[in-house]
């Protein structure tokens, strides 16, 4: 479509090594708002404003919807488009996302209230960010794959050869869908590592895969609450990350029963909850080094 912005872009650079100096051309990971814009029968409202990388837009807004509380299916959605207005220029046209739902009414948008005041530095405790969860009638996950080390630890390997614009531009987070045997089954990419995970969310929510009952979800950063939180939404049994998990993503995968593992990378990973799904590591929890 024209006026699409595209996901990667290219810069002119001064590359100086040394004594060495080289200009080239690279590519920057292209960095665009997006508005999600929310419809039911006769009412519309924008719910959200974003800064993205171009590219799985749908996805995008039906996972943000979803993990927040506000769709809870995929039959609640009857539509998903770009806003097509005549009165924007052509580019912006595709920055903004209208998801039309079979109600005749918009839902409750308290959960969407919860999101920008729990995302912001205003103090917010732990327990309120918990008790949200339980609200909206998160289960604690039971059951689930249990894994072998050695699969863990092919994961990030796995994940960097997906990473596609990674691979061109340097300037992206990754979120992946792994099943029990480690099959890569779905990768999305974004400058926003809160978007890829919306974007992976959002894409099983439409192909109908949620809950994710028997899956590896797999970021290419550290585990914040906000990523745990939708993994838990999302019925993820299993969360992997390169670098260190948060005290309260720790705190949220252990009330919800989600198999939180940090600083997997090489031959090393910790488990901070949930061993009993990583074979032989739930057996050695008598033996604890002492700092």
């Amino acid at each position: 479509m024209a006026g699409r912005p595209a996901s990667k872009v290219r810069a002119a650079v001064r590359v100086v090594s040394g004594e060495r100096l080289e200009v080239r051309t690279d590519f920057l990971a292209t960095e665009e708002p997006m508005e999600v814009r929310l419809v039911a029968g006769r009412h519309r409202r924008t719910v959200a404003v974003t800064m993205r990388t171009p590219g799985h837009d749908f996805e995008l807004a039906a996972g943000f919807l979803f993990c927040e509380g506000v769709v809870r299916s995929r039959d609640e959605v009857a539509r998903i488009a770009y806003c097509l207005d005549e009165r924007l220029d052509a580019e912006q046209r595709y920055n903004v996302v209208t998801v039309e739902l079979r109600a005749q009414q918009l839902p409750d948008l308290q959960p969407l209230e919860r999101h920008f005041y729990t995302s912001s530095a205003c103090g917010v405790c732990g327990k309120a960010s918990l008790e949200a969860l339980r609200v909206r009638g998160c289960p604690v996950l039971d059951g689930g794959p249990v894994l072998d080390p050695r699969l863990l630890r092919e994961l990030p390997e796995r994940l960097r050869r997906a990473q596609g614009l990674f691979a061109q531009t340097g300037g992206l987070h990754a979120a992946a869908l792994f099943d029990a045997e480690g099959r890569l089954l779905a990768v999305r990419e974004d400058v926003g590592r809160h978007n890829a995970m919306d974007k992976l969310v959002g894409w099983a929510l439409l192909e109908g895969r949620l809950p994710l009952r028997d899956s590896v979800v797999m970021v290419s950063g550290r585990a914040s609450f906000e990523l745990v939180q939708k993994a838990v939404a999302a019925g993820a049994p299993v969360f992997c990350a390169v670098s260190a998990p948060s005290s309260l993503a720790v705190e949220v995968a252990r009330a919800f029963g989600v198999t939180l593992v940090g600083f997997l990378r090489g031959d090393r990973f910790n488990v901070y909850t949930g061993a009993e799904r990583v074979h032989g590591v739930a057996a050695e929890q008598g033996k604890v080094a002492t700092p």
